[in-house]
């Protein structure tokens, strides 16, 4: 049951991914799509990696809103990493 879990997330994250065929130049992808995109860019990085139809950035995008909200995205999942290793190794030491 614990390695179904992941996998289903991986399913599920998938169908939200850039790369889909919703998205065109007349109906192209805004500022929420970018902010969802951005939070989850590593997990459609690693399915890209064997999909051809899944990619980390969506082509078809309305221009400098969807880029903010990828940033955003990418930013508010993924930036405090580098913060929260650092904690983990202080606590370590201190012990």
């Amino acid at each position: 049951m614990r390695r179904l879990v992941p996998v289903l997330l991986l399913v599920l994250l998938a169908g939200c991914a850039p790369g889909s065929e919703r998205f065109t130049t007349s109906t192209p992808a805004g500022f929420w799509f970018g902010l969802w995109h951005g939070c989850i860019s590593f997990f459609t990085l690693v399915i890209g990696i064997w999909s051809d139809s899944v990619h980390v950035y969506e082509v078809d995008n309305s221009g400098g809103w969807y880029d903010l909200g990828f940033v955003m995205g990418v930013g508010s999942a993924w930036g405090r990493s580098g913060a929260i290793w650092k904690d983990r190794r202080k606590k370590k030491d201190e012990d």
